[in-house]
């Protein structure tokens, strides 16, 4: 994408419903104030699936940058696209849109090279084995991680029949050897060498206590409340943890960098937001 003049006026924002929680417009404008660019905005609007289609029918390419997007627009969103990446159509989940200077508009997946990024930082960069907690959206994007981490099978503990199929449609289709067990079942994840917690707040604290005396790694991609209680077992325990917003700095820093047209975005700068934000909640 053509890098924009940096007095030129741009917008971008997070989309979504819920959205006031979200920590998106503190990383992004981190971000623009790390790179110079005074004149770009980056704010959040409550848009649900029904009111997707008309909010992006107002949009000015030609001031607008891009837009994050966040449950439950990640589908919904692909076929008002122009164009969706490999990596989104992968897993059909685009959290990223980025309006192109011909007026296209391009969907993507961050989340993925995000959770690759978070996981590398924290020294796992390949593993036997792996397992998923839930099977939800990001529980998609998770397993195409995997796709390119993990070596061997990984095991999704899920609620339900239909989940349970789809995340074996979701294995077919990245080649991930899959196996599927039953929540009952879940504390049986803490035997692989990485677990990924993909679900809502709350979801996992029964197995908190189910943390074994020296599991491997855990990823939890919730970032609020945190710790949950199974990442504060898990580091009591002295063993590594890869939180929520390790996931959201990763995958904003490709946000910025495809939006703006300038690498690399600031990530310390970006996480130290983050946290200070998170610090005064």
């Amino acid at each position: 994408m053509t890098v924009r003049a940096q007095a030129e006026v741009r917008r971008a924002a997070v989309l979504g419903s819920p959205i006031a929680h979200s920590l998106s417009p503190v990383l992004h404008r981190a971000a623009y104030a790390g790179l110079g660019l005074i004149h770009w905005s980056y704010d959040r609007f409550e848009v649900d699936e029904a009111g997707l289609p008309g909010f992006l029918a107002e949009l000015d390419g030609d001031h607008w940058a891009g837009l994050s997007l966040t449950m439950p627009l990640k589908r919904a969103v692909i076929p008002l696209l122009d164009e969706v990446t490999a990596t989104a159509a992968a897993v059909e989940a685009v959290n990223t849109v980025v309006f192109g200077d011909d007026g296209r508009r391009v969907g993507d997946n961050t989340d993925i090279p995000g959770m690759i990024a978070a996981l590398g930082e924290h020294g796992v960069d390949t593993v036997e084995s792996a397992a998923i907690l839930g099977a939800g959206a990001t529980a998609s994007s998770a397993l195409a991680a995997l796709a390119r981490v993990c070596t061997g099978p990984v095991t999704a503990y899920v609620r339900s029949e239909t989940r349970a199929a789809e995340m074996r449609g979701w294995g077919e289709r990245l080649g991930v050897d899959v196996r599927i067990a039953g929540w009952a079942d879940a504390a049986l994840a803490f035997d692989a060498p990485l677990v990924i917690a993909t679900t809502p707040a709350g979801a996992t604290d029964e197995l908190a206590l189910r943390v074994p005396g020296r599991p491997g790694t855990l990823f939890d991609v919730l970032y609020d409340p945190w710790p949950t209680a199974l990442a504060a077992a898990w580091s009591a325990r002295g063993c590594p943890v890869v939180g929520g917003l390790d996931l959201l700095v990763h995958q904003a820093v490709l946000q910025v960098e495809r939006m703006t047209g300038r690498s690399p975005a600031p990530l310390a700068l970006m996480r130290k937001a983050g946290e200070k934000a998170l610090e005064a909640r």
